[in-house]
């Protein structure tokens, strides 16, 4: 952990060089460990809501309270000069540095489906997509097709796989707009663009990356086609909804090679996710993963629903991470509105709800609230600046130690400050590293 004078950090530069200490943490015996993750909550200050953020204007008692009882701090989850996104926050937030781990977005939200990859193949993430001429440019109008069904999505895939796949390429149906596309044999190498960062610009700088590789390149051209004249699509037009039109593969990747949660704090871990990439995560790490019903990835998502399991693993397991993806998906949508109620319902039903039940499980427990990532309205894609932290530990904290809100304002004044996510998972975790 480090210490810094008050000041708002915006930049990786700005962040000191700090590291943990070297003492042994004494963990009390039969501690409990709960990371909630609300992704994409960070914000920048909104000149629409009197220059807040979300966070300060939202209802999040729940939040508030592990702030003003426990720590609060900033840490800086995407190393300088990665691509800002959950996956490689999320890898470092359960302690494998994506430095050095990480090898793409596709690969682990294969492995979250159960794909087994060769050495020499590789896994695109690949979206179902909507595209639009605007005169003679061709537009991302968005990045899901609308949200799609999945019920829709999959047939749509099993059409492409039938009229455009081969022994060497083809997509596994995921959920909604989320699917994986194997490439066995295929190529890594090429430079591709996260769909989300394209909303409402150009894509032909972006769509000649794969150009580079004409054997992708064609495969995507014939999906085009295929969508094009499906008739769920035509369906979607007249029922005024956005067509799945295109696919967008990227993220891509070959397998990585991470060790065991397990072997690495001594915990046994679990993960609660809607979403492939925090599963796949997940997997890789040969941690449980708890598939809760009704869990949507988005604002419908039963969120009390993932705090009950989450309660469950916790009579077996010791460490708990649970994962929300709403308030990242509404940002991308650029709503302001639904990223307030996103955060509201992330405090009232999962942080309020867990604090609430937690000591019928458990008297001995630390709870670590964070998001992986900023995900500013302003600019509808993800941030790498410093992300806000509060943990509470309720064999410490028994008194209020300040009375403030859960938000990036407090955050950047705190002295506590951490360069990494496995910085922070290590501290959090009261130990040190087993391998």
């Amino acid at each position: 952990m480090g210490r810094r004078k008050k000041k708002e950090a915006s930049s990786q530069e700005e962040i000191s060089k700090l590291s943990i200490s070297e003492d042994i943490f004494s963990p009390p015996k039969g501690m409990k460990y709960v990371v909630l993750i609300g992704d994409g909550m960070g914000d920048f200050p909104i000149k629409e809501i009197k220059n807040k953020t979300p966070l300060e204007v939202a209802i999040t008692p729940g939040m508030d309270f592990i702030a003003s009882y426990g720590e609060i701090g900033i840490c800086q989850t995407i190393p300088h000069n990665m691509h800002p996104g959950s996956d490689v926050a999320i890898m470092g937030l359960l302690g494998y540095p994506p430095e050095e781990k990480y090898t793409g977005r596709g690969p682990i939200e294969a492995a979250s489906i159960g794909i087994e990859l060769r050495p020499e193949d590789v896994a695109y993430r690949c979206n179902l997509v909507t595209l639009k001429f605007e005169k003679e440019d061709l537009i991302m109008e968005d990045y899901s097709a609308g949200h799609i069904s999945t019920e829709e999505a999959v047939e749509l895939i099993e059409a492409i796989n039938r009229n455009a796949g081969t022994d060497k390429i083809e997509i596994i149906p995921g959920l909604s707009y989320r699917h994986i596309l194997i490439w066995r044999g295929g190529s890594g190498g090429l430079h591709t663009y996260p769909p989300h960062d394209l909303l409402g610009k150009s894509i032909w700088f972006a769509f000649h990356a794969y150009d580079e590789e004409p054997y992708l390149k064609e495969f995507i051209l014939k999906a085009i086609e295929v969508l094009e004249k499906h008739p769920i699509n035509l369906r979607r037009k007249l029922n005024n909804l956005l067509p799945a039109n295109a696919i967008w593969p990227w993220g891509q990747g070959r397998s990585p090679e991470i060790e065991p949660f397990s072997e690495k704090w001594g915990l046994k871990g679990a993960v609660i996710s809607a979403v492939d990439l925090i599963k796949g995560l997940g997997k890789l790490a040969k941690m449980t993963v708890i598939d809760v019903p009704g869990a949507t990835g988005y604002l419908d998502t039963n969120y009390e629903g993932k705090v009950d399991y989450a309660l469950e693993a916790l009579k077996d397991h010791d460490f708990v991470l649970v994962h929300v993806e709403a308030p990242d998906e509404v940002s991308h949508q650029g709503s302001l509105e639904l990223k307030i109620k996103a955060i509201n319902e992330f405090d009232r039903r999962i942080v309020r709800y867990l604090l609430e039940k937690i000591n019928e499980v458990t008297k001995k427990y630390r709870i670590l609230v964070c998001c992986d990532h900023l995900t500013p309205i302003s600019i509808r894609t993800h941030s790498a600046k410093p992300v806000p932290f509060a943990i509470f530990d309720v064999t410490k904290h028994k008194k209020k130690i300040r009375d403030i809100k859960f938000c990036e304002r407090e955050a950047y004044q705190s002295p506590i400050v951490f360069k990494s996510g496995s910085e922070l998972i290590q501290y959090f975790l009261q130990r040190k590293l087993l391998i």
